[in-house]
């Protein structure tokens, strides 16, 4: 073989012998060092690296949209950016007339409620004079008075806007009171009056209440809400000045007692107020103030009778207990002025002060309706002794979203 061929043959072997020493090291390079990977491939793993980025972007996009979709569900919605007034007031459990939240616009809430009130109290009253202390001569009329209320009534909610609704509540009535005396004699004939019990019930449409509530401020960060409510009290309910009485039975000042109770008041009543609501995870702060202004009337064979003004205030706090539940305990007060017969007051009225300790529940039964239901105890003499309060609000769509 001449001398070329045989340096052919050698530069052939040798070139064999590296080629797959090249292709080894190429395939066995490690990751990440791209030096001696063919740019098909690195374009490759470049364009796949990306795609995953997208792909997490993306789920972290979805994450956050779900966030926020979730907390418009809970007690507080936050606001779209330049559209004040859209956020809501926080969900509590009710346990005051005024409810906490205002109705969303174009929604229709409807709320049946049942109420059951007990009050008793134990009276003396002296009808003599007293020659020295602890001697009196006359009657000692001394009687209990035990009185059940029972209201159901059925209350309905529009929101016209985010921050305005309009509300009304028609109530039925039906009382029961029953008044023991114990047994006394009478001083001016010696007889000898004997143990009774004198009972008189009533039942009626009671006073229709209606008025609008508006949220007055959208707060930014963690301000309270102000809401203010207009409630007008009608004289839908029966008369107490137009009901029976027994001539025969006497209260210990000489009036008659009623055969049939009243289911109303009497007086037309116009009462301004103000709500406040401060949010606090996982708490909800709330309170109102008030001022019933109960008009004058003429009552035939009376004159004119101002039944005297209203003074009320009461606080709270509710917390959540899940996303179902929560709970709330308050405090409600009424202070009740002197009435009044033509401009001059009653001689022996005193202001009323009605004070009660309340506590509710509320549970979500559905997406649209909820359980209601409070406990208040007397913590005044002229308060009711216990009262129990069950509602079931339920919500419509009308229009809007």
């Amino acid at each position: 073989m001449p001398a070329h061929g045989k340096t052919i043959t050698a530069c052939v072997w040798v070139a064999l012998m590296l080629l797959p020493a090249n292709s080894f090291c190429a395939e066995s390079s490690p990751p990440g060092k791209g030096k001696n990977r063919p740019p098909e491939q690195y374009r490759e793993i470049t364009s796949t690296k990306k795609g995953n980025e997208k792909k997490a972007t993306a789920k972290a996009g979805e994450a956050k949209e779900e966030m926020r979709t979730e907390a418009t569900k809970t007690h507080i919605h936050e606001p779209p950016v330049g559209q004040p007034g859209e956020a809501r007031t926080p969900d509590i459990a009710p346990i005051f007339d005024q409810p906490g939240v205002l109705t969303p616009k174009g929604t229709l809430v409807l709320e049946p409620s049942f109420q059951f009130s007990n009050s008793s109290s134990n009276r003396v009253a002296l009808s003599g004079y007293t020659i020295i202390p602890s001697f009196t001569i006359g009657l000692i009329d001394v009687r209990n008075v035990n009185s059940n209320t029972y209201v159901v009534s059925l209350g309905a909610r529009y929101g016209i806007t985010n921050r305005v609704e309009f509300e009304a509540r028609v109530p039925y009535v039906y009382r029961s009171d029953s008044t023991s005396f114990e047994p006394t004699t009478d001083p001016n004939t010696g007889n000898r009056i004997p143990a009774s019990v004198f009972t008189a019930d009533g039942n009626n449409m009671g006073d229709v209440e209606f008025g609008p509530r508006f949220q007055l401020n959208q707060p930014g960060g963690n301000g309270p809400y102000f809401i203010a409510n207009l409630r007008v009290k009608s004289i839908t309910g029966k008369d107490p000045f137009e009901v029976p009485t027994a001539a025969n039975v006497t209260s210990p000042s000489g009036v008659p007692l009623q055969t049939e109770l009243p289911t109303g008041s009497g007086f037309w009543g116009i009462q301004p107020g103000i709500s406040a609501i401060f949010s606090s995870d996982p708490a909800v702060f709330f309170g109102t103030v008030s001022y019933m202004w109960n008009m004058a009337r003429k009552v035939p064979g009376q004159g004119r009778m101002d039944p005297g003004d209203t003074i009320g205030f009461n606080f709270g706090i509710g917390v959540a207990l899940n996303e179902k539940s929560s709970f709330s305990i308050g405090y409600d007060h009424i202070v009740l002025g002197k009435p009044k017969i033509d401009g001059t007051e009653i001689p022996g009225s005193i202001i009323t002060q009605v004070g009660s300790l309340l506590f509710g529940f509320s549970y979500k039964l559905t997406e649209k309706t909820s359980a209601n239901f409070s406990i208040g105890a007397g913590l005044t003499p002229a308060a009711s002794n216990v009262q129990l309060t069950l509602r079931l609000p339920t919500s419509f769509l009308l229009t809007g979203k």
